[in-house]
């Protein structure tokens, strides 16, 4: 089966999956497919803690989440977590928008960075390890598709930071209307189905609106505070909206 060019540059861009295929003569195109390329991701995971639990009945929900987390990773290649990690640095490292761009531009890890990775990852771990004891690891898809969900939102309603350009420019400057509405109502069917499908529940809907609420007031903080946003920053809303969705899931 052949897949839609825009299909094969989103996984191409955010995950390690090298599927076959031509790419979009536009980048920005694949934002409309990046909840498809969450739901895949989602799923793998899904899968994931699926074959352990059955390949090894009894297995504790620790275990299992420590399987998710560690194959969240290891499949997006820790792009994201780069880009929050590079996110922390350069908001409480800098005093001034240009001096937080300079510290996102550097790729050594510092204190903020490194705290903001072990918080995130903990929080996830704490969150998975709950669904999956209460057989609910569904909700680990509706995160992943959420959080892709996030980016376009951001990339769609918020200008650039770089004013030189850089690795994120080709997704943001071209960023429409056209391609948010797309994703928006592809997260829609997915969430809905999912959540009635699989959690018999319409919380999903609830949860996706205040996440992407809560992604909306993160676009507008680096705005204030980098003067729009970057490739980086999408990476950091990302990791944060599918660790919110988890938490809040885990909570219910």
């Amino acid at each position: 089966m052949k897949l839609p060019p825009p299909l094969v540059t989103a996984l191409r861009t955010l995950t390690i999956l090298r599927v076959p295929g031509s790419e979009a003569e536009r980048p920005v195109d694949a934002l409309a497919w990046f909840p498809v390329t969450g739901a895949l991701v989602g799923l793998l995971l899904w899968i994931t803690q699926k074959i352990i639990i059955t390949i090894l009945p009894g297995t504790p929900p620790s275990i299992a989440a420590v399987a998710v987390v560690t194959a969240g990773v290891l499949l997006t290649r820790g792009l994201h977590l780069d880009g929050l990690a590079d996110w922390a640095d350069a908001i409480w490292g800098g005093w001034t928008p240009q001096r937080r761009l300079e510290i996102m531009k550097d790729s050594s890890l510092g204190t903020f960075g490194t705290v903001a990775l072990i918080l995130v990852l903990l929080a996830r771990f704490a969150a998975i390890t709950a669904l999956i004891g209460r057989g609910e690891a569904s909700w680990i898809i509706l995160a992943c598709i959420i959080a892709r969900t996030a980016q376009v939102d951001l990339a769609a309603c918020f200008p650039y930071a770089r004013p030189e350009g850089g690795t994120g420019a080709a997704f943001i400057n071209q960023a429409s209307g056209e391609h948010r509405l797309t994703a928006l109502l592809a997260t829609l069917a997915l969430t809905l189905g999912i959540g009635l499908a699989c959690l018999s529940s319409l919380n999903p809907l609830a949860l996706a609106l205040i996440a992407l609420v809560a992604t909306r007031a993160f676009g507008h903080s680096c705005k204030r505070n980098l003067g729009g946003i970057t490739g980086d920053t999408l990476g950091a809303a990302s990791e944060l909206c599918e660790t919110l969705v988890l938490l809040l899931a885990a909570c219910l």
